[in-house]
């Protein structure tokens, strides 16, 4: 029997039909799937789509022993999915009732076609690698990999932030703004993308460094290879500035070191067999439409 972990967004007003269909299908492979379901979410299924009816087991904390892992909701569910799984690198299918849903597998009105591909195993795994970031105490405790992008940014200030940048030892730029990014192939779609960073293809070994809001107009998007140490020294005239990993921030006090590298684990993302990075392109972004 497949054991299947769920993770959901708890805070839908419609498709809540569709939402019942994906689990009435879920159930009606009751005897090869074993449903385990995170508690914040079973608890808002129970009152949205009436679920007590289903055979379902509830957990608070993921503990890795599930063969797949489902992600119902936008690409912020997807991201808070990935970081409650961590290192135990289970593959995660994205169920899009979202909007762009760029990490999804498919939307919710393909819940027939998703649970039979669940249950035959008819689907890809992709490896999407994390950016680690560490040299704050106050990160004890919270998450430091990214799967789109870790963000330096100014805080509650008008003044500019100084980034002092290095690779591998070495000086690449003083970055005066209001702060950096530095994303993942797969996050280029995301933040990166809004500061006029390039789309990199989501399987690539790069990382993209953009400039936001940079003073000077020669600072533009670098994209460098995902095995270099970058370390970052700020500066400023505020007293703190802000660390955002995968959009969830934490204020840091300005002199803070940090460093970013590779994570020495990644997110198995499961994929169609019949869909590509091109197809979500041309279907999310409207390319050539």
């Amino acid at each position: 029997m497949k054991r299947i972990a769920i993770f959901g967004k708890k805070h839908m007003h419609t498709g809540l039909d569709l939402l019942a269909g994906l689990f009435d299908q879920l159930m009606s492979h009751s005897g090869e799937l074993q449903l385990y379901i995170r508690r914040d979410y079973y608890t808002f299924l129970t009152r949205a789509i009436g679920l007590t009816g289903y055979e379902a087991r509830v957990f608070d904390t993921y503990d890795g022993s599930a063969d797949l892992v489902l992600s119902v909701g936008g690409d912020g569910t997807f991201l808070t999915s990935s970081a409650a799984v961590g290192a135990y690198e289970t593959p995660i299918m994205g169920i899009n009732s979202g909007h762009l849903g760029f990490l999804s597998a498919a939307d919710l009105c393909d819940a027939g076609e998703i649970v039979n591909e669940i249950v035959s195993g008819d689907y890809a795994i992709q490896k999407r690698s994390l950016i680690e970031v560490s040299g704050s105490d106050e990160l004890s405790g919270r998450n430091r990999y990214a799967l789109n992008e870790i963000a330096i940014l100014k805080q509650d200030t008008a003044s500019m932030v100084t980034l002092e940048t290095t690779l591998n030892g070495r000086l690449l730029a003083n970055y005066r703004g209001d702060g950096l990014i530095v994303s993942t192939p797969t996050g280029s779609t995301g933040y990166n993308l809004s500061v006029g960073g390039p789309i990199v293809a989501p399987t690539a070994t790069n990382w993209i460094v953009a400039p936001v809001a940079a003073h000077s107009l020669t600072m533009r998007p670098l994209v460098i290879s995902d095995d270099a140490e970058m370390r970052v020294d700020t500066h400023g005239r505020s007293d703190h500035f802000l660390l955002a990993v995968d959009g969830k921030s934490t204020p840091l006090p300005i002199g803070t070191s940090l460093t970013l590298r590779k994570a020495p684990h990644c997110v198995k993302l499961v994929t169609r067999l019949n869909h590509n990075f091109t197809d979500t392109l041309r279907e999310k972004l409207l390319w050539g439409i």
